[in-house]
């Protein structure tokens, strides 16, 4: 049984034959496997989530969207039937429902497989700051996992899950996916319910994703994003268009920080170098208002705010307290009234300044983190480290901005770097198509195996209908000029799910005829995505004659598209050619019918 830990691998396996109870199985039987006993903090029962797989194998409904997904939550998140812990289990509690964000997910078909390990109370960008061990780099166990969503990250960069819900304060949900070679999205704040999350820095959290492509990521976010009228810091969306091409805002060299390490520096020049080659123009700004903030939500009066989350705690069991966490906490207590309001100010001024450095682009380019630790390093030095991850995360929710982090390969030690595309407020869909590119083209891979990344969904442009076509429409064949003719746009090749058959039809000149057929599986047939107006399509489909007509035609990653379907009552005389993949590989070995398809 193999298949990709994806959403799109899981759909394709689903598609030829696969059910969900072998997902599931599988998924265990990983998770029992795997070397790294840090990433979890507890699982559910195997029998009980086998009880859901067996519940969505025999359901007639169709398939929603995340049909049989494992996915993992952070232990800040609630889960009903386990405990949220936050890393501390003086403060575990038994949640009696899902938060939200959780619940939106399960109610798309989506498995919750359990919770995973993280800094104490959401506070270290490094995931050593638990009781229940350190996860490390899936690429040398020596190194940090990084953090506050250790376990998070590193399940789905093992393959232990398709996607996977983490926090992210300052960086928790960017930092790990860097070191471990996958997508980490930090949507604007307030699109995803914080409700069911244990506050750290309330007015900033922010529920984050991990998946091994923005794509995915930009799914789970589109399904699970809702306004919550119960959460007092959920907002209406209103969301933003950025350029076609973006304007790309970088550091200056001379305000670049990587704390000497050479290598990363170098990462991070040849991934500005390979951004130019995608037609982006690069712009040097003054990064200095988003540093300064970064300094300003630990170095100053706002580490206050994770006073408040965590008084109560510390009052009952300050000793229980990782003594990193705790120290950070009771710094707040140094504080006045006085002295957050003078923060307030500091900071208006900066968002002010940052404004003016935003006229100049559409997004920034930054390095995800400076440099990678050892474990023990950090456990030797474990504030002024942590400190150095966050230069260039730790502004983001400070000034209300959006982030995606993906890999942009490795340094010559083998370390995996990663850069962040960070823009405005509510332009997340323009975020995670331009870090797609960026992603594709720097190191396009994912995850512990440097998986190939699953392909691209085709997508419609605005007031369009994607149509699959599989004969003479397609690109160089007789009939392509019905689609030119109407402006009709390339999208690319795709095939369809394994449930089609393809016959050439007896009819002059020969046509193929694709069907469905629910009870065979085989590998899919070829097709091209065209993309036309509603004006155009429709009188495209006026055209087509019978025994052909235009359906629904679903594809191996899971879409439905429209495209050629044929009558079954044309099937009598027809010769079935679905074993040749595609009408183009049936006409190369038929000479005879090439030359009639042309004439």
């Amino acid at each position: 049984m193999r298949f990709e830990m994806t959403i799109a691998g899981i759909a394709a396996f689903l598609a030829q034959g696969g059910t969900v109870e072998q997902v599931v199985r599988e998924t265990y039987r990983r998770i029992a496997e795997c070397p790294d006993p840090a990433i979890w903090i507890s699982l559910r029962p195997q029998e009980d989530v086998l009880a859901e797989a067996r519940e969505l194998d025999r359901s007639a409904s169709p398939r929603r969207p995340l049909h049989g997904v494992p996915f993992a939550i952070k232990d800040n998140i609630d889960l009903a039937g386990l405990q949220t812990t936050a890393a501390c289990p003086d403060f575990a509690y038994e949640p009696q429902h899902d938060a939200p964000v959780v619940a939106r997910l399960r109610s798309e078909g989506a498995l919750a497989i359990g919770k995973t390990n993280m800094d104490q109370f959401a506070m270290g960008l490094v995931g050593t700051r638990s009781p229940y061990g350190a996860p490390h780099c899936v690429f040398n166990r020596d190194y940090i996992s990084g953090g506050s969503s250790s376990g998070s990250a590193v399940a789905v960069a093992r393959g232990l899950a398709a996607f996977s819900l983490g926090t992210d304060t300052a960086g928790s949900g960017r930092v790990p996916a860097a070191f471990n070679n996958i997508v980490g999205m930090k949507p604007t704040l307030g699109a995803l319910s914080s409700r069911g999350v244990t506050p750290a820095c309330r007015s900033l959290d922010c529920v984050s994703i991990f998946a091994v492509s923005c794509e995915e990521a930009m799914k789970i976010l589109e399904i699970a994003s809702a306004y919550d009228d119960d959460d007092p810091f959920s907002r209406v969306a209103r969301p933003r268009r950025l350029s076609e091409v973006p304007k790309v805002g970088v550091v200056p060299p001379d305000q670049q920080e990587f704390y000497a390490d050479e290598a990363m520096k170098a990462c991070y020049r040849r991934a500005l170098d390979r951004a130019a080659e995608l037609g982006w123009e690069t712009v040097e700004i003054d990064f200095s208002p988003f540093a300064e903030a970064a300094r300003a939500l630990y170095g100053g009066p706002r580490v206050a705010e994770r006073l408040a989350a965590l008084e109560t705690s510390l009052t009952a069991f300050a000793d229980r307290f990782d003594p990193a966490v705790r120290e950070i906490a009771e710094s707040g207590r140094s504080y006045s009234a006085a002295d957050a309001f003078r923060a307030g100010y500091e900071l208006a001024d900066l968002k002010r300044r940052a404004e003016r450095e935003w006229r100049k682009v559409d997004v920034l380019m930054l390095p995800t983190t400076p440099s990678i630790y050892r474990i023990a390093d950090v456990m030797a030095d474990p504030i002024r480290l942590n400190a150095r991850l966050g230069h260039y995360t730790n502004f983001v929710n400070l000034l209300d901005c959006a982030a995606v982090a993906v890999p942009a390969g490795f340094s010559p030690l083998g370390l995996p770097f990663g850069v962040s595309i960070v823009g405005p407020a509510w332009s997340d869909a323009d975020l995670a198509r331009y870090a797609d590119q960026l992603h594709r083209h720097l190191s396009p891979n994912y995850g512990l195996h440097l998986t190939a990344l699953p392909k691209t969904a085709p997508k419609p442009g605005d007031g369009q209908v994607l149509l699959a076509v599989v004969g003479a429409h397609l690109r160089d064949q007789p009939l392509h000029w019905q689609l030119a003719d109407r402006n009709a746009r390339f999208v690319g090749r795709a095939c369809t799910n394994a449930h089609y058959r393809l016959y050439a039809l007896d009819t002059a000149p020969p046509k193929p005829g694709l069907v469905r057929d629910p009870d065979f599986i085989g590998g899919g047939i070829e097709v091209e995505i065209f993309s036309l107006d509603f004006e155009a399509f429709g009188s495209f489909v006026a055209e087509v004659p019978p025994p052909l007509a235009i359906g629904n035609v679903s594809l191996e990653d899971g879409s439905n598209v429209k495209g050629f379907v044929c009558e079954s009552a044309a099937l009598s005389n027809a010769c079935e050619i679905t074993g040749y993949g595609g009408w183009r590989a049936y006409l190369s070995d038929r000479p005879a019918t090439r030359a009639q398809a042309s004439a």
